[in-house]
């Protein structure tokens, strides 16, 4: 066996890959406490330390992974995000890149990449991401029509809520989440208009129970795809290795066989 093959071996044993595991969320304990100003008076050095560490870690993995699949690394999408994630992190903090210095949070992120179940997840949640352009453009539709008509029936007693185009889209938003919608909104419009019910009634049935329930049961279906897509591989992949021990068994009887009749 190469050394190249020995790297990827290593590299993709159960052991590295929890010990970059456990990295990952001893970095994302660290740079929770960053944040904290009493334990920074208190050991802000020592954090800083263990910080640059962590980092040091990701470094070194990433390198190892380029040497051992060269020209491939970047053919796997989850290398890449590893390398755009780790490269933020290396980002020069001054120059006008302090902002980028909150985004290294974003290093928790390669857990998604590290565990292969977030990452059936992510997976699934990008296969369906094509039908789920068709629904967003259809809520799109519902929500320009519904803020024209909500700007001309309410706009002009609910300036903040429904004067302009944009403050009806914001306002239906909120109004499609739930968020203090009866309370806060539609019972005060109802005030001033008793039947505002008929509009915004129908609005919450077909965007919150519709439409947004459409949109999970794309996702749960390309994730259940996703699954089982996975579990036929792994069966063909058990398949073929069950052959191969039989033809192997069956070459050394046949060999046997001919042994004792020489």
């Amino acid at each position: 066996m190469t050394f190249t093959n020995k790297l990827i071996t290593y590299l993709e044993s159960d052991r590295v890959r929890n010990v970059i595991l456990g990295v990952i969320l001893f970095n994302a304990v660290i740079l929770g406490m960053e944040t904290s100003k009493p334990i920074m008076e208190r050991a802000g050095d020592l954090i800083v330390v263990l910080d640059k560490i962590c980092l040091a870690i990701f470094v070194a993995e990433l390198l190892a992974k380029l040497i051992a699949y060269r020209a491939r690394f970047f053919r796997d999408g989850w290398n890449i995000f590893d390398f755009v994630i780790v490269g933020i992190s290396l980002v020069p903090v001054a120059q006008g890149f302090s902002a980028l210095r909150a985004l290294r949070i974003l290093r928790v992120l390669r857990v998604v990449s590290v565990a292969p179940r977030l990452r059936r997840v992510v997976e699934g949640f990008v296969t369906a991401l094509p039908g789920m352009a068709s629904v967003f453009l259809l809520m799109a539709l519902i929500f320009y029509i519904a803020a024209v008509m909500a700007t001309k029936l309410f706009g002009g007693a609910f300036d903040e809520w429904f004067g302009t185009l944009g403050r009806s889209g914001y306002s239906l938003f909120q109004i499609m989440t739930l968020e203090s919608w009866s309370m806060g909104i539609v019972r005060p419009v109802m005030e001033v208009y008793p039947q505002a019910w008929l509009f915004f009634v129908p609005f919450i049935m077909v965007t919150t129970f519709a439409v947004v329930n459409l949109l999970v049961g794309l996702i749960v279906n390309s994730m259940q795809d996703a699954h089982q897509e996975e579990s036929v591989a792994s069966t063909d992949a058990y398949r073929l290795e069950v052959t191969d021990k039989l033809s192997a068994l069956e070459a050394k009887l046949d060999a046997l066989i001919a042994a004792q009749k020489g």
